[in-house]
């Protein structure tokens, strides 16, 4: 990244470590193997009284795009997108392909009704809601542990 060069200490000690790490530093910066980008979306995960909340930010998708399952206790929410771009003109004919897509797993807890699980699509969020069982929410224990 070129924010690297405005960080990078003068030391001679420090340089050597940046040196000897930068294979591995560049392997999980924004940019991955061969160059192409590597996008995970961010998630934000809520716990309410009723269900769990799961919001997955993927602006500019349509709701087609995703792809979520449910295999025991494993919810896996994954997308693919793939836009192709052809531009013709009297010598030459151009074709870009722009192929993006992500793969989130979630281990589901036990108190979940997997029945009821529902997913919806909007304005670049995409908002899943994991119900809890009544029992589950019956035994939610809520207490104050004092520090001896």
């Amino acid at each position: 990244m070129t924010t690297r060069a405005l960080t990078r200490s003068t030391g001679l000690l420090p340089t050597m470590f940046e040196d000897f790490f930068r294979p591995w530093d560049e392997l999980f910066e924004t940019r991955g193997l061969w160059g192409r980008t590597l996008t995970v979306p961010a998630v934000n995960v809520t716990e309410t009284k009723d269900a769990f909340e799961l919001a997955v930010a993927a602006p500019g998708m349509k709701k087609n795009d995703f792809k979520i399952d449910l295999d025991g206790n494993m919810l896996t929410i994954s997308a693919e997108i793939e836009v192709k771009k052809v531009e013709e003109k009297e010598k030459f004919t151009r074709e870009e392909y722009n192929f993006s897509s992500f793969k989130r797993s979630f281990t589901v807890p036990e108190g979940v009704n997997k029945e009821k699980i529902e997913a919806t699509y909007i304005d670049g969020v995409l908002k899943l809601s994991l119900p809890k069982k009544e029992e589950a929410k019956k035994t939610l224990i809520t207490k104050h542990v004092e520090v001896k």
